[in-house]
């Protein structure tokens, strides 16, 4: 295998992605996540790298991002594969198998069922700043455009198996109900999160039928009140 490949882990602090998420108390969700990513990052036996909001420089997800892998490349490496900390379902076999495929293949991707990507393999030769900064990051329409881009350079792009993100609480349920190995700690995490949550809108449903349990009595009673 290459010895010139390293792992770039593009991921904030737990803290910070609690914050960014849209959806409450899962500081202690992406603590798991991140301490999973890590574990399998370590777990390759390939030089690594974490960037979080401590570190990276620039004022847009595209900037931190292309500035974040050309860091890595400064540092003597000749191809990089980045990973975030929203993965449950990554494991080391699909890094092993984008540093593999590197040797040969100029990009690899793994695509995300959200239209983005959770690994991408990328060869120096092939790494194109003002693409990557002209790239609709955090979108949609990300993986289709970074497609297009590298087609538009005649170069094929390798893919891996597809895996799920985890951005909303929606996304939950679907990684829970995957065949796909998922480590006990995270498992176990991601089902009382999904507790808690139907607890909260159970709550929240009671919270407005109760009123209207009411309203619907009161209905009937001014003709008694004269009793």
């Amino acid at each position: 295998m290459n010895n010139k490949t390293a792992i770039l882990i593009f991921a904030n602090s737990a803290r910070f992605e609690a914050q960014q998420k849209p959806f409450q108390s899962s500081e202690v969700l992406f603590n798991a996540l991140n301490t999973h990513t890590l574990k399998i990052v370590k777990k390759t036996g390939l030089p690594y790298f974490l960037s979080s909001e401590t570190n990276q420089i620039g004022s847009t997800f595209a900037e931190r991002f292309t500035n974040a892998i050309q860091a890595v490349y400064n540092q003597g490496f000749t191809s990089v594969i980045s990973v975030g900390n929203d993965t449950p379902h990554l494991q080391s076999e699909h890094i092993l198998k984008a540093a593999h495929r590197l040797q040969d293949k100029a990009i690899i991707l793994g695509p995300s069922k959200d239209g983005g990507f959770y690994l991408m393999g990328l060869q120096q030769s092939y790494f194109n700043s003002e693409t990557f900064l002209a790239l609709p990051w955090q979108t949609s329409g990300l993986r289709q455009s970074f497609s297009r881009a590298m087609a538009l350079q005649q170069l094929d792009v390798s893919y891996l198996e597809q895996l799920s993100d985890i951005d909303t609480i929606s996304d939950i349920q679907p990684v829970l109900e995957s065949f796909r190995r998922l480590s006990a700690t995270l498992k176990q995490l991601l089902q009382h999160y999904i507790s808690v949550v139907k607890k909260r809108i159970n709550s929240f449903f009671i919270a407005i039928e109760s009123p209207l349990q009411i309203l619907q009595f009161n209905k009937g009673s001014p003709q008694l009140l004269h009793l």
